[in-house]
């Protein structure tokens, strides 16, 4: 018998994904000399999102962590409502991009097929399997307990992530989202050429392994903080989420409403409070 009560979510190859990067010869210019050199690009493949046989969404991701990506994908979207729901996750590669199949409990399908629609996302795609207004502004879970956010954590996340951004480092081209704990430690580093992908990779992550889920814990991400970027991190019952960038004004509405600490433009020892003052530390 299986027990669907935790996440395994067991992956088969069929064919191996392509690899997350390529290498190719470029043709570089300074100070007027031109010379050949070597460089990295990270790639971005169709990925196909497959429930129990029906095409969902069609992602332009980084073929790297790919269950991650789906189940993340999955409970941030709201196709499924805890991990259980997903019995198991196949990954089949050919030359038109990579289907990840998914199966999930009938409940969920059932639910999946009221909503879907055929869906070519693009890279950056926040949200996708939306089809109607209504569903933009979803209820979102609210942080269990009114757990702190410390200035100190903040700090140390942000020091410690660029050594966690391999793919960055080779590229220049990729955007990184982690899942901190209260102290400022990094437990889930995921990247992406999509900052929606690499945030639904790091819940994908987190519910494959809870262990790596903390109490308290919060998001980081390497972009601005976007409405769909506070719904991911809402869904993944962060106590809050800081980005690099500037936030949009809705994005500030939604974190006050669903209780998060929101900080942004969050750059060495510096960052702006906009969402969850009384929640934020020394």
């Amino acid at each position: 018998m299986v027990d669907h009560s935790a996440p395994t979510c067991p992956t088969a190859f069929g064919q191996e994904p392509p690899p997350p990067t390529e290498r190719r010869t470029v043709l570089r210019v300074r100070d007027g000399t031109a010379e050949e050199a070597e460089d990295m690009l990270a790639d971005e493949v169709p990925v196909a999102l497959v429930y129990n046989g029906i095409s969902h969404a069609v992602m332009m991701a980084t073929p790297a962590d790919l269950e991650d990506f789906a189940l993340g994908f999955s409970l941030t979207e709201a196709l499924i409502d805890h991990p259980g729901e997903c019995y198991g996750i196949d990954i089949e590669a050919g030359p038109a991009g990579v289907a990840v199949q998914l199966d999930i409990a009938s409940r969920a399908f059932v639910a999946l097929k009221e909503r879907r629609r055929s869906l070519a996302g693009r890279t950056g795609c926040g949200l996708c399997g939306v089809d109607s207004l209504d569903q933009v502004y979803r209820t979102l879970p609210q942080p269990a307990g009114a757990a702190m956010l410390a200035g100190g954590a903040v700090r140390a996340a942000l020091a410690a992530l660029p050594e966690r951004q391999a793919l960055n480092r080779l590229t220049g081209a990729t955007h990184a989202a982690a899942w901190s704990d209260p102290e400022g430690r990094l437990a889930v580093v995921r990247e992406d050429v999509g900052r929606h992908n690499a945030l639904d990779k790091v819940v994908g992550a987190l519910a494959r392994d809870p262990a790596l889920r903390t109490k308290g814990g919060f998001v980081v991400v390497t972009s601005r903080v976007s409405v769909e970027m506070v719904q991911k991190a809402a869904m993944a019952s962060a106590a809050g989420i800081v980005g690099v960038s500037a936030p949009t004004a809705a994005a500030v509405r939604m974190a006050a409403g669903a209780g998060l600490v929101l900080l942004a433009f969050a750059r060495g020892d510096r960052f702006t409070c906009y969402a969850g003052r009384e929640r934020l530390a020394p």
